[in-house]
């Protein structure tokens, strides 16, 4: 199926409140299909816009409240600055054993007294064989971070191995239209709030 060109995306105002999106990987590995997600939609991100790919989901340690103090962890100090600052945020991650990778949701876990999530636009992807699961209990922790899920900006990508080329790009046209579709409501939604 040929791909059609698609009309230009959604531009924040420079200097406006989403002119830095922080994208996080669920996976720990750096060659997994969510990590290709996350750089193929940063290929697309317009330039007045800086986009991250935070990559230090494994230096957080194991959830531990008598730690969760105004001096947590380095690592998690660090995730709450990056948080803090960014204008919008992307999860992309696979489902394990029918749940949410174990290091994600410690990460997330770290994330509910600091109010890094509340009222921060946010876009879902979940992209594994199956991913019904897990997208639903990220939506559910996402919920309880009081994130603000953009509507059109959550997708499930389910066989995500059959939609992706060898090199990591994505093979699918469908799932590239639809990642662009998304992608473009989340850049409206931190363009106009």
């Amino acid at each position: 199926m040929k791909e059609v060109p698609k009309p230009e995306l959604n531009t924040p105002p420079s200097g406006g409140r989403g002119a830095n999106i922080l994208a996080i990987s669920g996976s720990l590995r750096s060659g997994s299909s969510n990590h290709h997600i996350l750089k193929y939609l940063g290929s697309l991100t317009p330039a007045n816009i800086s986009y991250t790919i935070y990559d230090g989901l494994a230096q957080i340690p194991p959830f531990d409240p008598g730690l969760d103090t105004d001096k947590p962890p380095a690592a998690v100090a660090e995730l709450r600055l990056l948080l803090a600052d960014a204008g919008g945020i992307i999860i992309c991650a696979p489902e394990y054993a029918f749940g949410v990778p174990g290091q994600l949701k410690n990460m997330l876990d770290w994330m509910v007294s600091s109010n890094s999530f509340v009222d921060k636009p946010l876009a879902l992807i979940t992209a594994s064989l199956g991913g019904n699961y897990a997208h639903a209990s990220l939506l559910l922790t996402l919920g309880a971070l009081t994130a603000k899920v953009i509507d059109g900006a959550t997708l499930l990508i389910p066989f995500i191995r059959s939609k992706m080329a060898a090199d990591g790009s994505i093979a699918d046209v469908t799932t590239k239209d639809s990642l662009y579709t998304a992608f473009n409501a989340f850049l409206m939604a931190i363009s106009y709030g």
